[in-house]
């Protein structure tokens, strides 16, 4: 990292840590609820409203129907809690689904189940800012205005924050998600005790409203597939419960009780709040619509285009605690804030899962590697992209992608739940233990009606949301397994090609039969002189020094001074008509290869290591795009002899010296002030530049 931006990017995502401090980054189960059940926490947020846009499509007096769909939903969500707490018990290890469904069902049903899960994450990201925005646009009209420009802006914001490592996230969104719940609960109590016990009458903002139905009279067919996709658009409200499965690593110690613990909470938590919200709009008649400039009448005439409907939870605030009161204000605030945060969830699912697959060879290794702050950055700033570019194309409109919503996770629910029963009927083929085929029967029993509900579900999300986007969710998952399999199939051909080479090492076959070195000559200075003594010592078939024609003048002038020196290394010069450096090079390389085919040519670079970034500027990086080219030349070595300047060698003693003085333990006294470079400071050996260090790197095949 050069110092350009280095410290920028201390000051965004803070100091390094150091491996060692991983297990300082664990999480007690107080901060891991935020971090991985923000999501769906906040879905109630937008759930019930999803429920009631569908079946206004038959015009408010289907509203009846809500109560049942919400008893199905919390037979659903129990059903899932239920079953992953057998999951994370079983398989802590981080997998979740995909380990699962690997594990039990096969590479492909894990991949699959891969597959889904990172689309999905990346539609909990977009939906959950451009909830966000929506919410927080009821109170502020600006951000409406530009809602897609916020949720981008949102999105970078959040990802800095996750960048600086999960813990310092986790304490970060801790206080909205408590503050979102709290506020909820309080206002299904006082909208109850208004309710029940002082009588009031409780109007929500578009209580006065009327619906248009798209379609009347709707029974049979029509109805039950109505019902069904009502139902389905509902259970946005589960989402991200899989990602407490996934994050079992993240959890202190036990990790799996822990983890246990926090989806029971998260489930009872979600389920309250989701039967609250919809029975305290039910109770103060909102109204809601699909297309409500055209749907929603205001005594007797359309609302218009310039109407914004509000999401259910803030009509019902307004109805509870008054439009514009302080409570409104806070929980309105708190329910953007925690729509924001519940995107935090995919950004510590997203990453790890990634990671793993990474780890499996399913997706680039600089996906397992952690950043700075012991957080899988890549993968943090690849779901960031994937969810910006997501946003954009969709306006960060919540009501378009939720379309697009839950089929991922309800395939890796699905597929996780149908591993899971053959989990225990491989366990319970061998274990004898009475005590212990209880429990396992038992388990199993949970996650097979886990696998029926679930399948049904994802049945049901299939065919009432394909035609309404949720084809756009099956495409993504299709491009990730195809792509994933073919990042596996590479891995796998390099894997195979370099173990043959190695299995059968025949020295004579991997021997060349003679070597042709080649020093790149520019000007006669000390960085050529090294790398014609250094090219020496080889012991190479036959050596000779190479320059490129650019300038006539100044290659007559190096010929002069070859000669005058004495050097006793043939000089070839190569003309240039069009003054290119690289393709002259490049094709003498090949004419030799030509040539004498069992030959190895070595090319020896002189190059010259400058200490600043912005000296960087000032040279043109001719040896680093030739050394690029190279490298794809079959049978070229390519050798780099750095000449370390005084400028280099300093800046390399200060950072020393830098380390040593912030070291952990070091004993300092008096003011605490950094080394600085003293006047006429050398190198080790006494020298300017005396330091020589020889950089090889030998190109596959």
């Amino acid at each position: 990292m050069s110092k350009l931006t280095d410290l920028p990017k201390r000051i965004l995502i803070g100091r390094a840590l150091r491996s060692d401090k991983l297990g300082e980054t664990l999480l007690p189960k107080r901060i891991a609820l935020p971090v991985f059940a923000s999501d769906p926490l906040s879905s109630v947020a937008y759930a019930p409203g999803q429920v009631m846009i569908v079946l206004s499509v038959a015009g408010a007096s289907a509203y009846h129907y809500s109560p049942w769909i919400t008893i199905a939903i919390i037979v659903l969500m129990f059903t899932v809690v239920a079953s992953y707490r057998q999951n994370v018990h079983a398989y802590p290890s981080g997998g979740g689904d995909y380990e699962v469904a690997t594990t039990n069902l096969g590479p492909k049903a894990g991949l699959t189940v891969a597959s889904a899960l990172l689309v999905d994450y990346v539609l909990t990201v977009a939906v959950s800012i451009s909830s966000g925005v929506e919410n927080l646009g009821s109170a502020v009209p600006f951000i409406v205005e530009h809602k897609t420009l916020c949720a981008v802006g949102i999105i970078l914001l959040l990802t800095l924050m996750n960048l600086r490592g999960v813990r310092e996230s986790g304490k970060l969104f801790a206080v909205p998600t408590y503050v979102f719940v709290g506020g909820v609960f309080v206002m299904i109590l006082w909208g109850a005790y208004r309710g029940l016990v002082q009588g009031d009458d409780m109007k929500a903002p578009t209580a006065g409203f009327e619906v248009h139905a798209e379609q009347t009279g709707l029974a049979g067919f029509a109805l039950i597939f109505l019902l069904l996709r009502a139902f389905s658009d509902g259970c946005a409200a589960l989402t991200g419960v899989e990602a407490i499965s996934n994050g079992v690593p993240a959890f202190r110690k036990p990790k799996s009780r822990n983890a246990a613990t926090t989806l029971a909470l998260m489930g009872g938590l979600a389920v309250t709040m989701f039967v609250g919200i919809i029975t305290l709009a039910l109770v103060t008649n909102v109204k809601m619509a699909e297309n409500p400039a055209h749907d929603l009448l205001k005594n007797g005439t359309p609302v218009g285009a310039d109407y914004t409907q509000n999401p259910v939870i803030s009509q019902v605030a307004a109805a509870v605690f008054g439009d514009g009161s302080f409570l409104f204000v806070v929980l309105a605030g708190a329910t953007a804030l925690v729509l924001f945060l519940a995107a935090n969830t995919a950004y510590n699912g997203f990453p790890l899962l990634g990671s793993i697959l990474a780890q499996d060879r399913y997706l680039p290794r600089q996906l397992h590697t952690r950043g700075d702050r012991l957080a899988f950055s890549n993968g943090i700033v690849l779901l960031a992209s994937a969810a910006a570019v997501l946003v954009y194309l969709y306006g960060a409109d919540s009501t378009r992608l939720i379309q697009l919503y839950i089929v991922g996770v309800f395939v890796s629910f699905t597929l996780s739940q149908t591993g899971m029963v053959r989990h225990w009927n491989r366990h319970l083929a061998t274990e004898r233990d009475q005590a212990v085929r209880r429990r396992m029967i038992r388990s199993r029993a949970i996650n097979t009606f886990g696998a029926f509900f679930t399948g049904l579900v994802l049945v049901v999300v299939l065919l009432t949301k394909f035609t309404h986007g949720a084809w756009v969710a099956l495409l993504g998952m299709v491009i990730f397994y195809v792509t994933m399999t073919a990042i596996r199939r590479h891995y796998d051909g390099v894997s195979e090609e370099l173990a043959a080479a190695t299995e059968h090492l025949d020295e004579e076959e991997v021997r060349p039969s003679r070597v042709h070195s080649i020093v790149l000559v520019s000007k006669v200075h000390k960085p050529t002189l090294r790398a014609l003594a250094y090219a020496k010592l080889m012991r190479s078939h036959r050596l000779e020094a190479l320059s490129i024609n650019v300038d006539p003048a100044e290659t007559k002038a190096l010929q002069t001074v070859w000669h005058e020196r004495g050097i006793d290394v043939p000089l070839k010069i190569l003309d240039s008509p069009y003054r290119e450096i690289t393709r002259p090079v490049i094709d003498y390389v090949k004419s030799l290869r030509r040539e004498s085919p069992r030959d190895v040519v070595s090319v020896f670079i002189p190059e010259y290591v400058v200490g600043h970034w912005y000296e960087h500027l000032l040279h043109n990086q001719s040896a680093l795009r030739l050394k690029g080219r190279l490298l794809f030349t079959p049978g070229v070595m390519v050798t780099s002899v750095p000449w370390q300047l005084d400028s280099s060698e300093l800046a390399r003693k200060r950072a020393r010296k830098r380390a040593e003085w912030s070291a952990p333990g070091a004993v300092r006294r008096g003011p605490v002030i950094p080394p600085k470079r003293e006047k006429g400071e050398k190198g080790e050996k006494g020298a300017k530049g005396e330091k020589p260090g020889v950089t090889s790197q030998v190109p596959g095949r």
